[in-house]
């Protein structure tokens, strides 16, 4: 059942969906990609939230830019491949494109999710922007989705064809590790959250007992990478 929209929210989704180029059948489907469980959980009556959508759009979105990939990489190996696609379709880089979207000013959150942050949090813009996704391919169908996805991801394709993407941070930070051969480095697991379609890791890497970065993210690889982005910085600045 979805949630009576005010007209002012109703405006609100049609000046967004005209913001992403996108017509809506249904612009209640837009509506519930933007409500956070917290919103909904606070309603008087069931209403829909976002985990369904985001569970959806994942899974278009990992489709959308593995074929764009396979069609516009011919030169890449199916390894090759799959490091391009996770450096591209990563925690960082959907949050970054939810902050230019601004989906923080529009999300439906819950009061205290909205006390505790959560228009900036990061899990929360990747999980909307993906939910967007997935709403998208239930309006229009899979050739609208697709081409969302890649107008979205552009920039981020031609940083990669022109051999400039790299988010290999844990590669980088083992080369400079192993400059002293006395130093070792490890990734350390504290914490995994979320129910069990939606699992957040957070990991550690230590290196020589010393915490130099944490990070997280959907998988323990994701977790990993961003700890060792942060570890990089730690080492950029010293």
């Amino acid at each position: 059942m979805f949630e009576t929209l005010s007209e002012q929210r109703h405006q609100e989704l049609l000046n967004f969906a005209r913001k992403i180029n996108v017509e809506f059948n249904d612009i209640n489907l837009l509506n519930v990609a933007l409500t956070h469980t917290s919103y909904a959980n606070e309603r008087e009556r069931q209403i829909p939230d976002n985990e369904r959508l985001e569970f959806l759009g994942d899974a278009v979105l990992e489709l959308a830019s593995s074929t764009y990939l396979y069609q516009n990489f011919k030169n890449l190996s199916e390894g090759e491949l799959t490091k391009t696609r996770a450096s591209i379709v990563c925690q960082d880089t959907l949050a970054k494109l939810a902050k230019k979207l601004e989906l923080g000013k529009i999300l439906l959150l819950g009061r205290g999710e909205e006390v505790n942050g959560g228009r900036n949090r990061i899990s929360t813009l990747e999980d909307a922007f993906e939910a967007i996704i997935g709403a998208i391919y239930l309006d229009q169908g899979w050739d609208s989705a697709r081409d969302y996805v890649i107008r979205q991801l552009s920039s981020e394709f031609e940083s990669a064809r022109k051999g400039s993407y790299r988010h290999d941070y844990k590669t980088v930070l083992q080369e400079i590790v192993q400059q002293n051969p006395l130093q070792k480095i490890s990734y350390i697991e504290l914490s995994v959250s979320g129910p069990d379609h939606n699992r957040i890791y957070e990991f550690a890497v230590n290196i020589d007992g010393k915490i130099y970065g944490k990070g997280t993210g959907r998988s323990k690889k994701i977790a990993e990478q961003m700890a060792a982005k942060e570890a990089l910085k730690t080492f950029k600045s010293n």
